[in-house]
């Protein structure tokens, strides 16, 4: 656009279109007509010369007859009336000059070239100058040849005089397309570098409210302004609409996110009023099998025995039960506090943990010892607890279980890792992983509720993160997961 009004503009490819077709057609005409008046000029001079020729030939036959020179120099001194002729000379028939002529000083003519045979007048072509030759003849004899030379310079001062007239047509043409490119700018170019001003305005403001004046004429030029009027008009009305469909669609996300927070507010209330109704009468149910046991126990048949016995395993999977719904609730609804956490750690609290309620087993533990994340620190507990948990229950049935916890870089990103070598789990089934109450062992093989891994993907999706597992069936189990914002050094 910075050449609009440069030598590539509108205007200077007008004038040179003009100037270069007026030229073309001045110069093809010029050249036309000059090349037609050549050949005019000298078929002019050759039908001259050849009526003289027979002019002289016919009143030199008695000089001719009577060997009369006097008399044929006499006649072909009648050419000193024709400014062409240079000179002239008349052949005997033995080939000898008979009479010449010459104007001024001009020398005579060198006759050197004879006729055909069979021809009676010839024509050559001597560089600026015309030789005509005529035979003279009485009764079918002939008596000599009239030679004529005359010059045709003339033509190369026609040429230089029609030259001059062209280049000064040449200037004149310029003139005139030097005006109608004036006129023509108004008309053609004038619209079309406003239309062009606009088109730059919009690309660079993108104000689609601005519209490009139509010229007076009805045309093609016209045409082309008012259809990029109505596209400029066709965008601002699509613009508008997206504007106002965004406001609306802002305006309902709004109201959705508040019935969100809303609900999970009441969800949350529920699920924490939930627990502590069921837990009440879980603890006296738990109260009341203790008390059974030790007071009525030996008075019972085995069946009620046996009863008595499954009740407080059922309470503590109860109870576990409603600790997961707990957990899952907290991990989607409860507010992050973000601070430095060192995971590896939280990682050696919950493992000692473990040990300590389960002394009878022996289990190799690798952990790191330093992983710091920038981290929800309630939630990463709960997370890690799931993980070393399962880890902790699936490697149960093993002679030498091991459980790791570490770091590794990936592509510049850091993962974190929980890797066991118990039962694991056919990888086919992995996408049923993180769906709550989905397990891939049934509860005689290994007891729990199928919601831990659920809450530790919502815990991981908070924190900008993602988790993956690799597995196969009796060979153990890696849990990997980064976390979106972790800032993590490991020692």
């Amino acid at each position: 656009m910075s050449t609009l009004w440069g030598t590539h503009s509108i205007s200077a490819k007008l004038m040179r279109m003009n100037f270069l077709v007026s030229a073309t057609a001045l110069v093809l005409a010029s050249v036309s007509f000059l090349g037609y008046d050549a050949y005019s000029f000298r078929q002019n001079l050759l039908r001259s010369l050849h009526m003289e020729a027979q002019i002289i030939g016919s009143n030199c036959v008695t000089p001719l007859l009577f060997d009369d020179h006097m008399a044929a120099r006499s006649t072909l001194q009648a050419l000193a009336g024709s400014p062409e002729v240079v000179s002239a000379t008349i052949v005997g028939a033995d080939g000898r000059p008979f009479a010449e002529y010459t104007r001024g000083d001009a020398a005579a003519i060198a006759v050197t070239t004879p006729l055909n045979p069979g021809v009676n007048e010839q024509q050559w072509k001597l560089g600026n100058q015309m030789l005509l030759a005529s035979r003279i003849q009485l009764q079918g004899k002939t008596l000599g040849t009239v030679y004529i030379l005359a010059e045709t310079g003339e033509v190369g001062q026609r040429a230089r005089r029609y030259v001059l007239l062209v280049l000064l047509v040449l200037l004149i043409c310029l003139g005139l397309a030097l005006l109608v490119t004036a006129s023509l700018r108004r008309v053609i170019a004038g619209p079309i570098v406003g239309l062009a001003k606009i088109a730059q305005k919009v690309t660079k403001e993108k104000d689609y409210s601005i519209r490009a004046s139509p010229p007076v004429t009805q045309d093609e030029i016209s045409v082309l302004v008012n259809s990029f009027n109505e596209m400029l008009g066709q965008i601002q009305a699509r613009d508008q609409a997206l504007l106002e469909s965004r406001d609306v669609l802002e305006q309902r996300v709004t109201e959705r996110t508040a019935e969100l927070q809303a609900a999970n507010r009441e969800m949350e209330a529920f699920s924490y009023s939930v627990a502590h109704d069921l837990r009440g009468p879980l603890d006296a149910l738990g109260n009341a099998t203790f008390m059974l046991r030790h007071s009525q126990f030996t008075g019972m048949d085995e069946a009620t025995r046996d009863l008595l016995l499954m009740l407080p395993r059922m309470t503590e999977r109860m109870s576990s039960l409603i600790d997961d719904l707990l957990n899952l609730s907290r991990s989607k609804s409860a507010p992050l506090h973000l601070e430095p956490v060192d995971l590896c750690t939280i990682a050696r609290t919950i493992c000692e943990e473990l040990v300590k309620d389960h002394p009878e087993r022996r289990v190799e533990l690798d952990l790191c010892t330093r992983a710091m994340a920038i981290a929800d620190q309630g939630l990463m507990r709960v997370m890690m607890a799931n993980l070393l948990g399962n880890a902790w229950k699936y490697s149960s049935k093993v002679a030498m279980p091991k459980i790791e916890f570490g770091t590794r870089q990936e592509n510049d990103e850091t993962v974190f890792y929980v890797r066991d070598n118990g039962a694991g789990f056919d990888p086919g089934l992995k996408d049923r992983l993180f769906k709550p109450f989905e397990r891939l062992h049934t509860q005689s093989e290994f007891s729990g509720t199928g919601v831990g891994l659920a809450t530790v993907q919502r815990i991981i999706a908070r924190h900008g993160g993602r988790i993956w597992a690799e597995s196969a069936v009796d060979h153990g189990a890696t849990f990997s997961f980064t976390l979106g914002n972790a800032n993590v050094s490991e020692k």
